[in-house]
């Protein structure tokens, strides 16, 4: 593979001008709407322009503000109609193709490890809010190959994104039929009915709907099923919080994986990506396991985005020592059964607005554990909440299992990247990489 040397500058064009009227309304990209390494952009808003980069479809996102940029907010714009504008916040950076350049290379480029560390170390300003400097980032050089290879290279690095994509949407129906079926059973109280005395709800039939007595609780102010204990958090659950770290501490490739805030997403899913590997001491008994519940107990987003929020820990690891950080805490119960009941209602949004109110902090927000424990809830008996894990675990055991897919072919991507942009592996040996793999996994979108 043959490759020149260019400047950036010249091998892409850097926030090209685009033209929108002031005051009309047009398709809005916010940052929240980027996922971290993820391709695709989820959506959009529609909002009156009054500034912000402008781009078309072809054209590349990159978040130019910490954390995002580190974070790897960045994307790839195709969910405009042909030949519209659209605008986005203000933190991005807008990248767009030229004549020595194919637009999906400049994406895979703009993720690659070379380019990454050229933007972080453009960054400037005061710590928490460095932005890269455009100006000296486009005067770095890079090595090009021509466009039909990057066409090529392109090519086997979107078809891996495609498949993790679909893979994706496989577990966004998962994780919306576990959440339909939390709030069937315990938001509008249908769920199946126990034997009862005459009278009551039939048995078997959706609670609330079939007649099932509810009555009206002074505490929580509202009419919950007769029979439900109302409790605060505090009486059912306690914490272990997670280890601090040095930065010293934190290894590329070698350490004890380590859990941390930015395994958050924003809806409080698990992200493999933020994983960081810990080479310090600690103590046995900060080791958590798969299928233990962690909550994030700081966080840096604006809107408090992540704060309270929960996950499990997936079944992706091996028998090695996993750990937490200090961001996040393990809850710990006596029956099991409740933690799959909790996670959802840690997750609900009207337990957000109310947990949000107990963060407190400037750049950082740091929850008062008190806000949980204080929290007052309605519970069901322990036989509920048996039946409601043996729906919902075959479903997150799924999940997990598209997520360790993921993994690897995200891995497998990452692994490639950089060897075929600088000339280590070639195209033809990237496919039968991509073919052994899929062997080795197996198609996870045919399920």
């Amino acid at each position: 593979m043959k490759v020149k040397k260019i400047l950036l500058k010249k091998a892409i064009n850097f926030n090209p001008k685009e033209s929108l009227i002031k005051g009309d309304l047009h398709k809005k990209i916010p940052m929240g709407n980027l996922k971290e390494f993820q391709k695709k952009i989820n959506g959009f808003e529609i909002e009156e322009f009054k500034a912000g980069p402008k781009f078309r479809n072809e054209d590349v996102l990159v978040a130019k503000i910490t954390p995002c940029l580190e974070n790897g907010k960045t994307a790839y714009v195709d969910i405009l109609n042909e030949g519209e504008v659209a605008f986005g916040s203000s933190e991005f950076i807008v990248l767009r193709s030229t004549k020595l350049t194919d637009p999906h290379y400049v994406y895979y480029l703009s993720i690659s490890p070379t380019f990454r560390k050229r933007a972080i170390s453009c960054m400037e300003g005061t710590s928490g809010r460095q932005r890269v400097n455009e100006n000296t980032l486009k005067n770095f050089e890079l090595p090009f190959p021509d466009v039909n290879y990057q066409k090529q290279i392109a090519k086997v690095l979107s078809d891996l994104d495609a498949k993790i994509e679909v893979n994706n949407q496989i577990n966004a129906k998962l994780e919306a039929m576990a959440k339909s079926l939390y709030e069937y059973w315990f938001v509008q109280f249908d769920f199946p009915s126990p034997p009862t005395p005459e009278g009551g709800a039939i048995q078997g039939k959706p609670y609330k709907s079939s007649g099932g007595k509810m009555v009206y609780n002074d505490e929580l102010k509202r009419e919950i099923p007769e029979g439900w204990e109302v409790k605060s958090l505090g009486d059912v659950l306690d914490f272990q919080r997670g280890i601090s770290y040095r930065s010293s501490e934190i290894k590329d490739k070698e350490g004890v994986p380590l859990i941390n805030l930015n395994s958050f997403n924003l809806d409080g899913r698990y992200k493999n990506k933020g994983l960081k590997k810990y080479s310090g001491k600690y103590n046995k008994s900060k080791i958590v396991k798969a299928n233990d519940l962690i909550i994030a107990i700081t966080d840096v987003t604006r809107n408090a985005d992540i704060i309270g929020k929960s996950f499990f820990v997936p079944e992706i690891f091996d028998d090695r020592d996993l750990l937490i950080s200090c961001d996040t805490a393990k809850v710990e119960v006596n029956n099991q059964d409740l933690l799959y009941f909790l996670n959802f209602f840690f997750n609900s949004k009207p337990y957000h607005e109310y947990i949000k109110h107990f963060a407190s902090g400037t750049l950082v927000l740091h929850l008062n554990l008190k806000g949980v424990e204080w929290c007052k809830i309605a519970l069901p008996d322990d036989k509920l909440l048996f039946q409601f894990t043996n729906k919902i675990k075959p479903i997150l055991k799924r999940i997990d299992n598209t997520i360790l897919e993921n993994q690897k072919l995200a891995d497998l991507r990452d692994w490639l990247l950089p060897m075929l942009m600088n000339g280590q592996v070639s195209v033809g040996d990237a496919m039968e990489y991509q073919s052994s793999g899929d062997s080795e996994l197996g198609v996870v979108a045919e399920d």
